[in-house]
């Protein structure tokens, strides 16, 4: 009995041997930690800009439902119906190719009897879809293009409501989202079309003219850009300055050159990194995005920086976005880093015949956005250099720049009201209305003489509060607008030191008595080339836009 014992205790000790290696966890090295991304491919990339974009087209369809039909409704401010006559007017009364090609807008197609409602459908159906995209992360260029289309229809018709650069710049990041997507296939990682790099170097050509255009209309521009002084005033003379604007506006003369300084940097040297490899793209995106933030903490023009953020994100690669994503398996980081380490062991993907027809495409939109960059070059380069300008009414290339001349005064723009059943009466009592994010520089006005109680006096001194100073009561009376001037000393002056406020004073009403008669003639496209002429200079927009 024993040699059997023996026979199996050795056969056991034969079979014990060392155990076989446990696979790596997926998405992890062979040490357990997780597996990074390659570099070089930006499927991550697609989605956070497809998402970047669909936040900033639901912001602005949300703004154009709020307040649409106020400024072009059928009885708003301009309203859109009044205009699209005036086009169809000066085509001698044609609807047809001349009229839309200068005026592209979907309303063409609709009845005008309701514009309202119309106008509210665009701006749903924009939400609606703008949502979508935002939820999911994935698009194709069916909904892409119809964001384009809804909010083109709304900024040609816009007047100047939307003469402002960030909408025609919008629209050129819109339509660069289009070709970011596969044609009809909703999914986050679409295997068969991967991120065109024509595409992602269209963004970057994008944010590339932003920047160097908004330096050089600052260096070609205002003084105090060149001698470091601009600053000194900026943050309260910008349009709507913030409760941190005034704590800035507060510090010390040294910090306001390195703020100048800073931009200068960021805007005529920053931009130059794009074209110096991956690790120089990738710290150009980074600092661009963080100059946005810092202006949003700084500013009231946060949608313009928002917008700005967007292409920067085609500056990065899955490798440098991965940390926004999961690492769990099957999660969208984890299949990432497969298909990666497919295609390093050589699999390709099957070239189909969409395939190819959609490589063409690219091919064409890469064509054509040099085609049309070429005036926006010419433009950069030239000393007259124009800012915020369309050269075609699609707005698919544009010149852009930012506060070429800082303002040294700011003017407060004051609405007032009677309820008085005689307005022109000398005893007639004028009220101001209240707004948001506006200083309430009322205690410092400076009152007419007495004898006649002018708008703007009050009797008593005593200053209104409240947004609606006629409540409860009928409806009143609503006077011109008057501005309000107010000089801004830089830190350090004589009223920053005396901790006064300087002394603003009554400039000059903004509206006649009565509403002029509207021209029977076109209303001329805010910041585009009207047909046969050049770039058109539109009187009366600030420098600061």
């Amino acid at each position: 009995m024993a040699a059997p014992e023996e026979t199996l205790r050795r056969r056991k000790a034969g079979n014990s041997g060392p155990e076989p290696e446990t696979p790596p966890e997926s998405g992890r090295d062979p040490t357990g930690c997780p597996a990074r991304l390659r570099t070089g491919t930006f499927w991550l990339t697609r989605i956070v800009l497809l998402r970047a974009l669909a936040f900033i087209y639901f912001v602005a369809f949300l703004v154009a439902l709020h307040q649409n039909k106020q400024l072009i409704g059928d009885r708003g401010l301009l309203p859109c119906r009044a205009y699209l006559e005036s086009v169809r007017r000066y085509f001698q009364g044609r609807g047809g190719w001349d009229a839309v090609s200068y005026a592209p807008t979907v309303l063409w197609l609709l009845d005008w009897s309701h514009m309202n409602a119309n106008l509210d459908a665009l701006a749903l159906l924009g939400l609606g879809v703008s949502s979508f995209v935002l939820v999911t992360g994935c698009a194709n260029m069916v909904l892409m293009a119809t964001l384009w289309v809804l909010y083109m229809s709304l900024v040609n018709v816009g007047q100047i409501w939307y003469s402002f650069g960030w909408e025609s710049q919008l629209l050129e990041t819109g339509f660069l989202g289009i070709f970011l997507c596969p044609l009809w296939t909703l999914s986050r990682l679409p295997t068969g079309t991967p991120p065109s790099q024509i595409v992602l170097w269209g963004f970057r050509w994008l944010i590339f003219r932003i920047m160097l255009g908004a330096g050089l209309i600052k260096i070609r521009g205002d003084r105090c850009w060149r001698d470091l002084t601009c600053m000194d005033f900026h943050y309260e003379t910008q349009p709507v300055p913030n409760p941190v604007a005034y704590l800035l506006h507060q510090s010390p003369w040294w910090a306001h050159r390195f703020e100048t300084l800073s931009n200068h940097f960021l805007e005529l040297v920053v931009p130059f990194f794009i074209f110096l490899g991956r690790r120089l793209c990738i710290l150009h995106g980074a600092l661009q995005i963080l100059f946005q933030v810092v202006l949003v903490i700084s500013g009231n023009l946060s949608f313009l920086n928002w917008l700005t953020m967007v292409p920067s994100v085609a500056c990065f690669d899955d490798a440098a976005l991965g940390f926004l994503f999961p690492s769990g398996p099957g999660g969208l980081k984890d299949r990432v880093r497969k298909m990666q380490e497919e295609a390093a062991r050589g699999a390709r993907l099957t070239l189909r015949y969409g395939c190819v027809v959609r490589q063409a495409v690219h091919v064409a939109l890469g064509i054509l956005v040099a085609w049309l960059s070429v005036p926006v070059v010419l433009n950069l380069l030239s000393p007259t250099q124009v800012m915020n300008t369309s050269f075609n009414s699609l707005r698919i290339v544009n010149t852009y720049g930012a506060f070429g001349s800082i303002t040294k005064e700011r003017t407060e723009v004051i609405l007032q009201g009677t309820a008085s059943p005689n307005a022109s009466a000398p005893d007639a009592v004028w009220e101001d209305y209240g707004f948001k994010c506006k200083p309430d520089l009322r205690a410092q006005r400076v009152d007419h003489s007495p004898g006649r109680q002018a708008p703007g006096q009050r009797q008593g001194g005593s200053v209104p509060t409240g947004l609606q100073p006629f409540q409860g009561q009928g409806p009143p009376q609503v006077g011109p607008g008057r501005a309000l001037q107010v000089q801004v000393q830089p830190p350090g002056g004589p009223a920053c030191c005396g901790r006064q406020v300087v002394g603003p004073e009554e400039d000059r009403p903004l509206l006649p008595p009565t509403q002029p008669a509207r021209p029977g003639g076109l209303l001329p496209v805010p910041r585009l080339a009207a047909p046969g002429a050049g770039v058109e200079a539109v009187p009366g927009q600030c420098a600061e836009e």
